[in-house]
């Protein structure tokens, strides 16, 4: 089938994740993510911020705001709210859906002036940059093999990966309905499937890259995640 809207879905996942940018960016200039606050009030501070901004009301995975060491537990886990201290190191992880269209995005936060803290939330965005570059090099790349390349990346640098997956589809909302258990909906060492390639709709799919990273030693960890395909 003829993916004919193509450019209009890809257009509208873009502007979700310019949405979902620009929340972030209010996110630390209104210093929502400070010491003394509780994970779960932020996360609800930030879920009230993207009302705000763009009348927001639906998420289409759960909100996660973690600290410390809930920073080492991978998306599926749900520790204990926690609250932030001042010299934390701190992530969210949320899934706005902006007129239908899914965003997902992660960011991490560092309070105080702790150095390794620092260069884990640095190494982020450059690991990512990496993975992408991998990927925009390999017209017939699979999930296993990205996520291969992933992990040589995050232990070059020094860090574990802290989930069993880097990324996965993401396009109309409720995206969530994929199957769980489906290897192919996600850059994993099972998925020996091409990325680039058309759904069971013929429509292209788009993908996720999702970077996380943990110090086993300092128990920490931080979070990068956004679009990889567009």
């Amino acid at each position: 089938m003829a993916d004919d809207d193509e450019p209009t879905r890809a257009a509208r996942l873009l502007d979700a994740q310019a949405k979902a940018v620009r929340l972030f960016s209010e996110v630390e200039e209104r210093g929502l993510v400070a010491p003394g606050q509780r994970e779960r009030a932020v996360s609800d501070r930030i879920r009230d911020l993207a009302n705000e901004l763009f009348g927001t009301t639906r998420h289409w995975h759960k909100r996660i705001v973690r600290s410390g060491p809930n920073t080492l537990m991978p998306y599926r886990e749900n520790p204990p709210d926690r609250v932030i201290g001042a010299d934390d190191i701190v992530f969210a992880d949320f899934g706005p859906i902006f007129e239908e269209y899914e965003a997902d995005f992660g960011r991490t936060f560092v309070l105080g002036d702790d150095p390794v803290k620092q260069r884990l939330r640095d190494d982020l965005p450059k690991i990512f940059a990496a993975g992408r570059s991998f990927f925009e090099a390999d017209p017939d790349i699979t999930g296993k093999r990205l996520h291969a390349e992933v992990e040589r990346l995050a232990t070059g640098a020094g860090w574990e990966l802290g989930g069993w997956h880097a990324g996965h589809l993401v396009g109309e909302f409720p995206h969530e309905r994929i199957d769980g258990a489906d290897a192919e909906s996600y850059i994993t060492p099972a998925n020996d499937t091409p990325l680039r390639r058309s759904d069971k709709a013929g429509r292209t799919c788009h993908w996720i890259l999702e970077i996380h990273l943990i110090d086993r030693e300092g128990q920490f960890g931080g979070f990068h995640e956004e679009l990889l395909t567009l």
